[in-house]
């Protein structure tokens, strides 16, 4: 018997696509007949089971909770091995057309991740006056061990059947946990000193504030104090304990911001509810701004239900139409940030509409040019490859099928956009329709600067904001050493 479901008897075997159903009438079945069908339990069970009945006692999906418990390990629900027990009446014996009428279950010992669990039911009796058939249910582990007995009480079907088994829908799990990792990562990280420009919206300040509570950021908040104040008091946000900059609008703000970051005061900066270009004109300008030798970008840390890694998209909010040259920092960028986010060495697809090079589409030409410059140590610390398309960068299969064999194929871990446009529809559609994690960050200045918006949820905001202490903090070392700022960049494409 194997977890995906033998039997016993010459009955057929669990149903599939390619295996049809036929049931067993009431005048086939005999006393004795037994079926059975097996099954592992695994997380994804558990998880499904919970959202279905909505049973979600930690006990069954929080390690730390289950323990302390009385079995010390996550169990599966009871009543999911008397779904097994259900599912071999529905589907094998008697199966198609099958009434429950009744179901009596002991539940002997509990049922841990990676059991397997084999459901047995054998006719106990018949009862022809009302097609009733009773049987005697049991269930037991890979170790042969009891977990639930019982008996079942059904009306048994009387016309034959035999058809197509029915095909079902593919389940896919959303969640969340790759940006609670992203999250977790702060745990025990001092909060980064943060200037907040101009949070004079409940989205703005509130995020602020969501940020502070996680212990994430120290909020400096700038703005018209009067007016924060009014805000804070009509959404019920404590602010006394955070320091207020009052000025008197988001220009001052932005400025103020800046200015922080540049004299050592804020170690972020972090836009309120004034416009993006508002903020960036102060962060680039050339005099007072927060300007490095690196050219300035924004990446998208995305988490994506179906991809196995986070995903660094670049550059989808910055740079407009970048050049060759402004596309070695953007990658060099998001390299780094992809280090401190854990990836020793990161895989940057280079992103194209095809993955041959076609001197009709500069974007190939640049893509070659760049895998050039990191093998010549133009670029460090990364793995880079193309053109490629999307679909050979995420795929390794799609790689397969087109003869591309790469190093990066389906193990991207960044993806060089050609433009602006291309990456901001990327990132969007994965998002919406991909229901993936998103949070995003300004890399190439003094400091991290952290552009939320204010269709952003809780889960972005707080995760813009994990990326940005984890930059802040990584860049520690590096200005202990060398106080005296690097040269200033080219302006961007974008002012």
């Amino acid at each position: 018997m194997t977890a995906n479901g033998e039997t016993s008897g010459d009955l057929p075997a669990v149903p599939t696509e390619a295996a049809p159903i036929e049931n067993v009438t009431f005048d086939e079945i005999v006393v004795g007949q037994s079926a059975s069908i097996a099954r592992q339990l695994t997380v994804m069970d558990v998880e499904l089971f919970a959202t279905v009945s909505g049973n979600i006692d930690p006990v069954h999906l929080d390690a730390k909770f289950a323990a302390d418990s009385r079995f010390q390990k996550v169990i599966g629900h009871g009543m999911w091995s008397g779904a097994l027990i259900s599912g071999v009446l529905g589907t094998r014996l008697p199966g198609a057309g099958t009434v429950y009428a009744g179901q009596d279950l002991r539940f002997r010992r509990p049922v841990g991740l990676g059991d397997v669990i084999t459901a047995t039911v054998t006719v106990r009796e018949k009862q022809a006056d009302k097609n009733i058939v009773v049987f005697d249910c049991l269930c037991t582990n890979q170790d042969g061990e009891v977990v639930v007995t019982g008996a079942a009480e059904v009306v048994a079907p009387t016309r034959k059947v035999r058809r197509a088994a029915h095909a079902l829908p593919q389940i896919q799990m959303i969640r969340h946990d790759k940006h609670d990792a992203l999250l977790r990562k702060c745990d025990g990280l001092e909060p980064v000193a943060t200037a907040v420009a101009h949070p004079c919206d409940e989205s703005s300040l509130k995020g602020a504030v969501e940020a502070a509570e996680a212990g994430l950021i120290d909020p400096i908040l700038i703005g018209p104090a009067a007016k924060i104040r009014a805000l804070a008091a009509a959404h019920g946000l404590d602010i006394a304990r955070y320091r207020l900059m009052d000025v008197e609008h988001s220009h001052a703000a932005a400025a103020a911001a800046v200015a922080l970051a540049r004299n050592g005061e804020a170690e972020a900066v972090m836009k309120g509810s004034l416009h993006t270009d508002e903020l960036m004109a102060e962060v680039v300008r050339k005099e007072t701004g927060l300007r490095t030798s690196r050219r300035i970008s924004h990446v998208f840390v995305m988490n994506v239900p179906t991809y196995p890694r986070a995903l660094l998209i670049t550059d989808a909010a910055i740079n407009i139409y970048p050049t060759l040259e402004d596309k070695v920092h953007i990658v060099q960028n998001a390299i780094d940030l992809a280090k401190v986010l854990g990836v020793e060495t990161p895989r940057v697809a280079i992103l194209s509409a095809v993955e041959t090079l076609n001197p009709k589409i500069a974007t190939t030409l640049e893509a070659a040019a760049l895998c050039k410059m990191a093998d010549r140590g133009q670029i460090t610390g990364g793995i880079l490859d193309g053109p490629l398309a999307f679909d050979n960068a995420i795929s390794a299969e799609a790689a397969r099928i087109k003869g591309i064999k790469s190093p990066v194929s389906g193990q991207a871990d960044i993806l060089l956009v050609p433009d602006l446009e291309a990456g901001n529809m990327l990132a969007k559609q994965l998002s919406f329709l991909a229901n993936a994690d998103a949070a995003g960050i300004v890399l190439g200045a003094r400091v991290p600067v952290i552009l939320t918006s204010r269709a952003d949820n809780v889960r972005t905001r707080l995760a813009s904001c994990a990326v940005a202490a984890l930059v802040a903090v990584a860049r520690r070392p590096a200005l202990a050493l060398n106080a005296v700022a690097a040269p200033l960049a080219a302006p961007l494409a974008a002012e």
